[in-house]
């Protein structure tokens, strides 16, 4: 990494910026065909937006939402947030209004920049409640909206005001160091309630530097990403903005999951950061399509396939004539399946959730390097990952460089470095619970292996880790289904898996009816309940449990808490089951 030791985020791009001028930057699909922005280009707009909030008020260290689908000016706006000296408190597009409140009303945002007409009328009503919100700067202006206490703008005319009130830029990016507050990403603390995490410029400074060490043996230069996962989630946001612009990568912007295969051979990336569902994804699809094909096709992939199983199964490698029918299988099959991914990867990240080994072993042996690494959104957010030139992949790797690990008495998972958090935004007691003496505290419980991979072995959260890497808070959705008459008890369930299903107990006014009726009655309850939760939220599949949670059985606690280890146990076959259409 072209290092110069920058202070600040801002302070990178606009060095990147000066240093590479007119090549392009920033890609994104216009008119049927990908067009790209400049570098040059970008830091003008940066610039004058940048320049535009200042001039409507917003000031150094105040908070500025931003809630976009993943664009070139979602990475424009939070530039440019920070180069006013403010801080980017990022948001789902499929956040709920009552979401989007309580974001706003939790931060003290000042201003909300949205994207299009549709997310300003869904956010305005959340705006209009949260006395501290003053600007909506939209990308699109709403059509009907009926609030009247918030000043709209649209993005040009935010520039407008800008470029008539002036402002020195590089002095305000100047006033920023290290220590100063880049954004705050919100995801769930204990009890459920999303909590701000305040993450610094240094902090991704340092998880950006820890990534090119990570890389550098794959000799980095003029590096191609796609960017596809949210870039509100802290693992898109540092390795697929942050972490490109650090080395000056170019950085296309996929139109969504599904173009995903045909915008990997358009943009053709070097590397690709992923979450675990992704690569699930890819698997089952390709598998499905060899065999439809069926015939020699099929025999040669699942052969090529077999062999690079044995090859990295075997540190001695193969035989002579195994050797001899990989290399001719690496021609006939292995660069054909490199070509539906561009066909220059370099490596394949998987993070954000555990990866099942025998999904990254499928990819590796068919010649696509897969790195699996671990991280928390508290840690800006990488914290291992496999090296290029030594992959373990039922491990999640060594450490980043300038990170440390150890290991708790009770097996939890400590994690030190430059690239903690500063703590939770407003929850000093939650920050000190986390964060002790330099030391996070992960909730995941692991183990080190001699090589000092690191494996994770359990979670000693209650959270759910959905296969997408948003962290879900259990308690919270099973609250809003046990409010419904329907519904005596629940738990749901989908670690690790792309969705939430539930184990339910019907409530006692149903409970008599024939089958067919009581699943229908429960059906309308956890629907009515899904229209009020975000998608990640929503359970999409659910069984009737046969009996209830009671002490008795061992699936309640004393205290009347559900033991979910206790029900997954007596229903993890049907649950499973769930996943696979059956019920």
């Amino acid at each position: 990494m072209e290092e110069r030791n920058w202070p600040n985020l801002a302070a990178m791009f606009f060095d990147q910026a000066a240093r590479h001028g007119k090549k392009p930057f920033l890609w994104a699909k216009r008119d049927g065909a990908y067009q790209p922005i400049d570098w040059t280009e970008t830091a003008t707009r940066v610039s004058d937006l940048a320049r535009g909030l200042r001039a409507l008020g917003v000031k150094r260290g105040d908070r500025v939402a931003l809630v976009s689908e993943n664009r070139p000016e979602w990475a424009i706006a939070d530039l440019a947030i920070m180069s006013a000296g403010a801080i980017t408190v990022p948001a789902y597009t499929t956040h709920t209004t009552d979401d989007h409140r309580y974001l706003l009303d939790n931060c003290g945002a000042t201003a909300v920049i949205v994207s299009t007409a549709e997310l300003a009328e869904r956010v305005l009503p959340a705006a209009d409640q949260v006395d501290s919100v003053q600007y909506l700067i939209a990308m699109e202006r709403p059509e009907h909206h009926h609030v009247s206490r918030i000043a709209v703008f649209t993005v040009d005319e935010t520039v407008a005001r800008g470029r008539e009130a002036g402002g020195d830029v590089a002095a305000w990016v100047a006033e920023l160091d290290r220590d100063d507050l880049a954004c705050l990403i919100y995801t769930s603390g204990t009890g459920g309630s999303p909590k701000g995490v305040m993450t610094s410029h240094g902090n991704i400074l340092a998880n950006c530097h820890g990534a090119y060490i990570l890389l550098e043996t794959l000799g980095l230069g003029d590096e191609v990403f796609l960017n596809f996962l949210p870039l509100s989630h802290s693992y898109e946001h540092t390795a697929g903005l942050m972490f490109p612009i650090s080395i000056a990568a170019t950085i296309y912007f996929a139109e969504g999951a599904d173009t995903l295969p045909a915008n990997m051979i358009e943009a053709r990336p070097t590397i690709m950061t992923a979450v675990p569902r992704l690569y699930e994804a890819m698997h089952q699809r390709i598998l499905r399509g060899i065999e439809r094909e069926g015939g020699i096709k099929a025999r040669l992939f699942f052969m090529a396939l077999r062999l690079g199983e044995k090859r990295l199964a075997n540190p001695k490698g193969l035989g002579p004539i195994d050797w001899l029918m990989d290399r001719v299988l690496d021609r006939l099959v292995r660069d054909k399946f490199r070509a539906r991914f561009g066909g220059r990867l370099k490596a394949m990240v998987s993070g954000g959730a555990p990866l099942n080994p025998r999904i990254g072993l499928f990819f590796m042996a068919l010649g696509l390097r897969l790195l699996q690494g671990y991280g928390q959104t508290e840690a800006s957010p990488v914290v291992c990952a496999n090296p290029p030139t030594r992959i373990k992949i039922a491990t999640v790797g060594p450490p980043l460089d300038g990170v440390a690990v150890k290991i708790a008495e009770d097996g939890e998972i400590l994690v030190r470095g430059a690239q903690v958090m500063k703590g939770y935004w407003g929850d000093p007691e939650t920050s000190a619970r986390t964060v002790v003496d330099g030391w996070l505290h992960t909730g995941d419980v692991g183990e080190i292996d001699a090589d000092g991979y690191l494996l994770i072995t359990d979670r000693k959260k209650d959270f759910i880790k959905n296969s997408g890497g948003d962290m879900i808070a259990p308690a919270r959705v099973e609250g809003f289904l046990t409010l419904e008459p329907e519904i005596a008890q629940a738990m749901v369930y989908g670690d690790k898996r792309p969705y939430l299903v539930a184990v339910i107990v019907p409530g006692k006014e149903i409970a008599e009816r024939p089958e067919a009726e009581l699943r229908k009655a429960v059906s309308a309850a956890v629907g009515r309940v899904n229209e009020g939760l975000p998608a990640v939220e929503r359970v999409r599949r659910f069984m009737l449990a046969p009996e209830p949670f009671t002490t008795d059985n061992g699936q309640m606690t004393p205290t009347l808490k559900i033991r979910r280890h206790a029900i997954r146990q007596v229903h993890g076959v049907a649950l499973e089951a769930l996943y696979e259409g059956k019920s």
